[in-house]
């Protein structure tokens, strides 16, 4: 069914947004002695990004590759005592963060909404929900303002917003993205028009066995950095966890496809066989046979997945993606194969409206047409649809 978009009636000469004079700001202005934001790149595409695919409010202003700011409000508090996301949960918290983070972004930049070129937002994946607010909040500023929408794939920001740190992708290249629903290899060919999945879990994502693994150990949520920061003090050769979808027969099915729930279950009974003969649990050895299992066979492939595609650059991000030992073993094992490693920072690793925005800048530079005012959430959207 198609939605019609109804806009307030406008009087003529008067502005889509209010003025800053006409009672309430709605954007705070910049006070006296306040830091200076980036400067604008002439030219460039203005755009502002919203991200609600999961349990981050994420809100970003982007002038070409240049981040204006980059606002997020977690609820990731709101779940640890259900040991996961609550997907309510997370959709009642982006209803009461949305609008401050606009605000706070809008202020941090100095930008004012009639300034923006065009809104960008994540049509997909995640959580239907939390989908949902993203985009209705999204097509109200749109519509209010006059602006164009484009609906995004969430995956697809994940590559685009090492644009911020490291300027344009070379082409062709592989990214690994690895978080708490997600884990693939893609070969990018264009940000914005041509993205492949190579290899993808089969099961577990990398994330999710990394909070499955903390609560089999009594750890908190969410579980890689917690399981990063007690393994630092382990062995990673103490005990030799399975290698998911690594054998020469799995090989043939799957190369480049991942698989962790076999390796979360091993660590489940090793810990409940260390139990039932009265041994304490080695928490930090535990922590780092596990970690260095995923992050062997993460690494592994992306090396591997560049090799098959002809590709010298290996891009990484995602939440796991600010894991140590990954980025470790990845910088050892792309050095000595040649490749050059791109890793975003930690902050931009995780959910966030920079990354919505960096790729709308990319779409609406290669031409990408607007979308339409009926445009719904997708959980599944394919990676290769990086424009809805």
């Amino acid at each position: 069914m198609t939605t019609e978009v109804v806009r307030p009636a406008r009087e003529a000469g008067q502005p889509l947004v209010p003025s800053r004079e006409a009672g309430q700001p709605l954007v705070p202005s910049r006070e006296a002695g306040q830091p200076l934001v980036p400067s604008r790149e002439a030219g460039q595409p203005l755009v502002l990004g919203i991200e609600s695919s999961c349990d981050e409010t994420g809100v970003g202003i982007v002038s070409g590759h240049t981040l204006l700011a980059n606002e997020v409000a977690s609820s990731v508090e709101q779940h640890v005592r259900f040991g996961g996301v609550v997907p309510e949960v997370a959709s009642r918290a982006h209803l009461q963060a949305l609008v401050p983070a606009v605000r706070r972004a809008c202020a941090k930049a100095d930008v004012d909404l009639s300034e923006l070129d065009a809104i960008s937002v994540t049509a997909g994946p995640g959580l239907m929900g939390a989908l949902v607010v993203g985009l209705a909040g999204a097509k109200a500023l749109a519509a209010a303002l006059g602006k164009p929408l484009y609906g995004l794939n969430h995956l697809a920001g994940h590559v685009a917003v090492d644009l911020l740190d490291h300027g344009p992708l070379p082409t062709p290249c592989v990214a690994l993205l690895v978080s708490g629903g997600h884990t693939s290899l893609l070969r990018v060919g264009d940000i914005a028009t041509d993205i492949t999945e190579i290899g993808s879990t089969i099961d577990d994502a990398a994330g999710e066995a990394y909070d499955k693994v903390a609560r089999v150990l009594g750890l908190s949520y969410p579980g890689g950095p917690v399981i990063d920061r007690v393994a630092a003090d382990g062995d990673p050769r103490a005990i030799r966890f399975p290698r998911g979808l690594t054998s020469p027969r799995d090989l043939e099915r799957h190369r480049f496809d991942f698989s962790f729930s076999g390796l979360k279950t091993a660590v489940a009974r090793w810990v409940e066989t260390c139990q039932q003969e009265g041994r304490e649990v080695p928490l930090a050895d535990v922590a780092a046979s596990f970690q260095e299992a995923v992050c062997d066979v993460l690494s592994a492939k992306a090396v591997e997945a560049c090799r098959h595609v002809g590709a010298d650059h290996l891009l990484v991000g995602g939440g796991v993606a600010a894991n140590s030992r990954l980025r470790a073993l990845l910088a050892e094992r792309t050095a000595a194969a040649g490749i050059t490693l791109r890793t975003p920072r930690p902050a931009l690793c995780t959910d966030n409206g920079a990354m919505m925005a960096v790729l709308g800048v990319e779409v609406v530079k290669a031409g990408g047409r607007p979308s339409p005012p009926d445009l719904g959430a997708d959980s599944g959207l394919p990676v290769s649809r990086v424009l809805v």
